[in-house]
């Protein structure tokens, strides 16, 4: 159970912030940028969640957790030392990426295959959903510069790649299932 009494705590002062590993590191650190990036598309998904019928704000609830859970698993380095932690370290797993996928292709079975790219926008739902693909997939970027640099686990990569494209179905399924989509049209205003 976490507990915070305290809000401010002055140890971020100088510039650094402590990992969940107790290391500390400069706050525009990559790893930072990337678990703040993740941090920033949860607040957008509650942005869509007071626009959201009752199903599709259950799963953003779910989702919104499971991005705690990915947070806590980049803010945690050096993966081999997992088991000597002393406690169970949380890590993006397998199985919320299969539910993604899942739940992609029931929103997808009903839309219409596309013929055009789409335009972000069309109702505010689906406005907001298609800016929260966009913060998952620099949030996936910077993920993926962080794999390349050090120990990331593979599912929490993979978890942002689905969650954008999770975002963009449920987004059409918001804008009247396709019907409603705003299409863009090549080079329209020559």
């Amino acid at each position: 159970m976490v507990v915070l009494n305290k809000i401010y705590t002055r140890t971020g002062d100088k510039g650094d912030t402590a990992l969940s590993d107790g290391s500390r590191v400069a706050k525009h650190d990559p790893r930072v940028e990337a678990y703040g990036t993740v941090d920033e598309l949860n607040a957008t998904l509650g942005l869509c969640r007071l626009h959201a019928a009752d199903k599709l704000a259950d799963r953003l609830s779910v989702i919104q957790n499971d991005l705690f859970d990915l947070g806590a698993d980049l803010s945690r380095p050096n993966m081999d030392a997992d088991d000597q932690a002393g406690y169970p370290v949380l890590r993006i797993v397998q199985s919320q990426v299969e539910r993604l996928e899942r739940e992609i292709d029931e929103m997808n079975a009903d839309l219409q295959p596309l013929r055009s790219f789409i335009l972000p926008g069309g109702s505010v739902l689906a406005a907001h959903l298609h800016l929260s693909r966009t913060v998952a997939r620099r949030a996936e970027r910077h993920a993926t510069e962080l794999a390349q640099a050090g120990d990331v686990n593979q599912a929490a990569v993979r978890y942002l790649n689905r969650l954008s494209d999770w975002l963009f179905v449920a987004a059409r399924q918001a804008n009247g299932g396709g019907t409603e989509d705003v299409l863009w049209v090549p080079g329209a205003s020559r």
